[in-house]
């Protein structure tokens, strides 16, 4: 099994930052792309940033020039840069990763518990 523990949201005003972390653990696995999704209230969850083991980027477009992903894969961990926030940024975010563990016999999806994100004045 492989775990997904976030942490950095919290509540920031419209135009501010926040910086998510997502930390992959587990023994014998193997982390392919890893990714970050949000939902906010009666709305489904849509993919907000993804990036390839090798470094490949891709945003949803309302983010786009706002939002950086980044990922240590030294450390297992992902990273969602969030600056110049708007209210409708507001979401619980949860972290994604394609892993494979040992006697798989593929790679599947694993999910963060999610951390929310309130943009607020």
């Amino acid at each position: 099994q492989v775990q997904l523990v976030e942490s950095g949201g919290g509540l920031v005003q419209p135009g501010g930052s926040l910086r998510l972390s997502c930390a992959a653990s587990g023994s014998g696995f193997m982390i392919n792309a890893m990714g970050w999704y949000r939902q906010a209230p009666e709305k489904q969850r849509e993919l907000v940033a993804g990036i390839t083991v090798g470094g490949a980027t891709n945003y949803t477009d309302s983010v786009k020039g706002r939002f950086t992903i980044s990922r240590d894969n030294a450390k297992n961990t992902v990273y969602l840069q969030m600056n110049s926030q708007k209210p409708e940024d507001t979401a619980v975010y949860y972290c994604n990763a394609d892993a494979w563990t040992v006697g798989s016999r593929r790679f599947r999806d694993y999910w963060g518990q999610g951390t929310q994100v309130t943009v607020s004045s």
